[in-house]
């Protein structure tokens, strides 16, 4: 009998149940239809964090780990899905000052690479919570992956999704300036971008651009969840006004506003915000050199070319969202 009520009771601790989403708006009005995209699915991410190791999928979890440790391991209630040179690891370590939120650090890409794993082994790489905490993980590459919304929809239908955008010529070009630091030998910006640059036809089966058509990606994901149950928190903002965002995402978990911008400062040479004081620590915290690199100088024309390019599906995500990004 013991044994029965310890089971049960762990199989309930590792639900993704604890959070309420909140009533979802009324839908935005009907957009035009998008402008039709050549084939070419997104590439998969090249500069994505190295995954923390983990135990097999079909490894057991023994009654002693459940004790050991105080908390329990649960699955996420809330998933930082994208995207992609948006400011994903800047929310997520913003977020880690909450004393109600625990997420794991490294990127365990369970939706999009691991999904044959099991949740099992995805429960196992969360950190342990007590009551009334929230699990969180983030892995930004979820947005463009086709399958992923099926996947989380069918571990929880009721998890909150959260989304950072940002101005997608910039983020292509932040895109470009991350895989130049490794591969300082790739072809320039402005030869990737276009399929022919006499014709200026853009080549959408480059990640880079793929990622930033936010509005094809989003209607996916509004097949198995509706828009109210995804946040969409502005990059440029982020960095202009950290404290208002982090005020928006703590209403979205239901938390309370503890982070505000006495835990802010702004870092000139970076230039963007940085925490006075980091989870767990009592020193200041910037985000690492990876983050701020400066971009390469990219053919004016070229950019305003691709500002042309995003402009309808600028449009219709804002329609899709109800919300002005002011990207243009």
């Amino acid at each position: 009998m013991l044994f029965l009520w310890l089971y049960m009771f762990y199989s309930c601790a590792g639900s993704c149940a604890g959070l309420t989403t909140r009533g979802s708006p009324a839908p935005p009005r009907a957009a035009p239809p998008l402008p039709p995209l050549p084939p070419g699915e997104p590439g998969e991410e090249s500069s994505l964090e190295e995954q923390r190791a983990a135990p097999d999928a079909g490894s057991p979890i023994s009654i002693s780990s459940f004790f050991n440790g105080s908390g329990t391991k649960r699955l996420p209630q809330a998933i930082i899905i994208g995207v992609k040179k948006g400011g994903t690891r800047a929310l997520l370590e913003f977020l880690r000052v909450h004393p109600d939120v625990r997420a794991v650090g490294a990127e365990p890409h369970f939706f999009d690479r691991n999904y044959e794993r099991g949740l099992a082994w995805y429960r196992d790489l969360m950190p342990r919570t007590l009551e009334g905490q929230i699990t969180m993980e983030k892995t930004p590459s979820y947005f463009v992956t086709k399958e992923a919304p099926a996947r989380i929809s069918s571990m929880c239908k009721g998890t909150k999704l959260i989304v950072v955008v940002r101005d997608p010529v910039t983020r292509a070009i932040s895109d470009y300036t991350q895989t130049l630091s490794k591969k300082p030998d790739i072809p320039t910006f402005e030869s990737l971008t276009f399929k022919n640059r006499t014709t200026g036809l853009i080549d959408t089966s480059w990640s880079a651009i793929q990622i930033g058509i936010y509005a094809k990606h989003l209607e996916n994901w509004l097949l198995y969840f509706p828009i109210g149950q995804i946040l969409f928190v502005s990059g440029e903002r982020l960095i202009s006004d950290p404290a208002g965002e982090l005020g928006r995402v703590q209403d979205f978990l239901g938390l309370k506003r503890i982070i505000t911008d006495k835990h802010f400062y702004f870092n000139k040479t970076k230039g963007f915000p940085c925490l006075k004081k980091a989870e767990g620590s009592s020193k200041p915290h910037c985000l690492g050199k990876t983050k701020g690199r400066t971009h390469p100088d990219i053919d004016q024309e070229v950019v305003q070319r691709l500002r042309d390019f995003y402009r309808p599906f600028n449009m219709k995500f804002y329609q899709m969202t109800g919300q002005d990004f002011g990207w243009d």
